[in-house]
């Protein structure tokens, strides 16, 4: 069975927006909705554990800057596929991403992935990996491609 309903799970970087590319290009082939979704996770909203509190103000801005991120984003592909409503979730992630493709009964995820590989890797975890292993649909994950001068010869 193609994919009709296809999640896009955004941080808002580049390597996110090549994930929406290829998803809006599959979408299109397909006629399937491309689902844009970036999640706040909850060490933005504080750490209370720490002390730390952020103003209902300070979220508030989060909140609102994420999402005109997500409309600018959803409104410059709006000719290359067909969008679900763009969402914005507060949360882990992980669960979240699993969540709303249930939710939303996605037959894909497409995301990107940083590929971070050792000390990094164990430290800042793995989304994408953990979403391979737990999603409720097939999930493509496309390694983010990094742009780096390496001297006069780069272009």
């Amino acid at each position: 069975m193609l994919p009709k309903n296809i999640l896009v799970p955004t941080d808002l970087g580049e390597g996110a927006e090549e994930a929406l590319d290829y998803a809006c290009e599959l979408a299109s082939k397909l006629g399937a909705t491309v689902h844009l979704l970036n999640v706040i996770g909850i060490p933005t909203m504080g750490v209370p554990e720490l002390g730390v509190a952020l103003s209902s103000s300070v979220i508030d801005g989060v909140v609102h800057e994420n999402q005109a991120a997500l409309d600018k984003i959803v409104a410059a592909h709006a000719g290359m596929a067909t969008f679900g409503p763009a969402l914005l979730r507060v949360g882990d992630a992980r669960d979240v991403i699993n969540q709303t493709a249930t939710e939303l009964r996605c037959d894909l995820i497409v995301m990107s992935t940083h590929g971070r590989r050792g000390l990094s890797r164990l430290l800042m975890g793995s989304v994408a990996e953990t979403i391979v292993r737990t999603a409720p649909c097939p999930v493509l994950a496309m390694r983010e491609h990094t742009t780096k001068d390496d001297g006069p010869d780069a272009a």
